[in-house]
């Protein structure tokens, strides 16, 4: 007979009672800030390219106006990261979301597509409130509740894509400004939240809390590191980070001109594939990803979701009805599922215990150029070759991607 056989139904039960860690204080309201922040976001994204249509922009216009939220964030996010070491999480948070309705609110009332792009620009610079508040999260959390928190926290990115384009899509049957006028407003009512319901974390400036000072334990085995702290194999990861993220958001930026001219789609139905790529992604996360890591694990879910991603874009390029584009939106949407979580995993094994945050933030970095390029790339590609040119280029990228992830850790590590 097993020991928990042994031990009965109430020892058991009590064992299950004591895993389940209570959540930190001030961790729901660091959730709710950035669920109800990225509600926001997933408002204004599906509605974008072709709201920008009606100030004359063209395909590639579009898949600029895009990447400029992505580069100026890119940019900003590092100086607003060192500034909430300084000054506190709070007040970064706080200012990141007002300038988030402020841009909001300029996009609804902009008549001129040079200003639709400050706006975008605007909001871009204030767009570091999900990386402040996972730095937030990391202060409240025990180094071995790091990873738990974190992935609840992203969590808050699923609901976003399911909730937003859902309101964004409701928002634009009554008119086409009222979606980010509702952003705008879901913004400043956030702000304010936030200013009487967040904890500041940082005790004072120039302090180390805690939970900077240690390494995530548990068994925990720095991977060999190099003068940064960070492992060998990162280099090839941000690549395979930057491949990946050029060929989803590529999909984003075009998929309401491919949808409008493909299938007929107009904002509402673009808001509602959306929405299903948030409920899908979140569901992956949920329930996918941890038995096909345990099957394949990391490095084999993650080439598995870098191919399924492939194989969605292929048949995304081919789609010509509705129904044909059931199968590739899901195919796409659980290779991104499974590439996410597992990326951020590997490169965090490629860092010492004190230096995944670094790693991960060359990830992020890397991962934001993607979002750049990927855009202008796939906008481009849109008008000058031809309507499913972004997906067909998506294709082989990620095909490439996850042949560099086959290789052997020696060759990674000198990728």
């Amino acid at each position: 007979m097993s020991r928990h056989a042994e031990e009965g139904p109430q020892e058991g039960g009590r064992r299950r009672r004591k895993d389940r860690t209570p959540l930190p204080a001030g961790f729901s309201a660091v959730w709710t800030c950035v669920a109800i922040d990225l509600v926001g976001f997933g408002i204004v994204l599906p509605i974008l390219p072709l709201y920008a249509r009606r100030f004359g922009a063209s395909p590639t216009a579009i898949g600029l106006l895009v990447a400029s939220f992505s580069l100026a964030q890119l940019v900003f996010a590092p100086v607003l990261g060192r500034l909430s070491d300084r000054v506190g999480r709070k007040p970064v948070l706080v200012l990141s979301l007002a300038g988030t309705a402020v841009a909001s609110l300029v996009t609804a009332l902009a008549g001129t597509l040079w200003l639709l792009f400050a706006a975008r620009v605007a909001d871009g610079v204030s767009g570091a409130s999900v990386s402040v508040a996972q730095a937030t999260v990391i202060d409240l959390a025990p180094a071995e509740e790091r990873s738990r928190l974190l992935g609840l926290l992203g969590a808050a990115f699923g609901l976003g894509f399911v909730a937003g384009p859902v309101l964004g899509g409701l928002a634009a049957l009554v008119d086409p400004r009222l979606p980010f006028f509702l952003a705008a407003l879901i913004a400043g009512v956030n702000a304010v939240a936030a200013s009487r319901r967040l904890t500041e974390t940082v005790p004072r400036a120039g302090a180390s809390t805690p939970a900077a000072e240690v390494g995530l334990g548990g068994g925990d085995i720095a991977a060999p590191a190099g003068p940064a702290g960070v492992g060998p194999g990162l280099g090839a990861y941000a690549l395979v980070a930057f491949v990946a993220l050029a060929a989803f958001s590529a999909f984003e930026a075009t998929f309401a001109l491919f949808g409008q001219r493909r299938l007929g789609f107009g904002e509402t139905s673009t808001a509602a594939v959306f929405a299903g790529v948030g409920l899908l992604i979140a569901l992956v996360q949920v329930a996918l990803v941890r038995p096909c890591v345990r099957r394949l694990g990391e490095r084999g879910a993650l080439r598995c979701g870098l191919l399924v991603n492939a194989v969605g874009l292929l048949t995304l390029a081919a789609v010509r009805s509705r129904a044909s584009l059931v199968p590739a939106v899901v195919l796409l949407t659980v290779g991104q599922g499974l590439v996410t979580p597992t990326l951020s995993a590997l490169v965090g094994g490629t860092a010492a215990a004190g230096r995944r945050g670094g790693a991960l933030g060359v990830q992020q970095a890397a991962g934001g150029l993607g979002r750049v390029a990927g855009p202008v790339a796939g906008g481009v590609l849109f008008q000058h070759v031809g309507t499913a040119s972004p997906y067909l280029g998506g294709a082989i990228l990620m095909v490439a991607a996850a042949l560099l992830v086959t290789q052997p850790d020696e060759r990674l590590a000198h990728s």
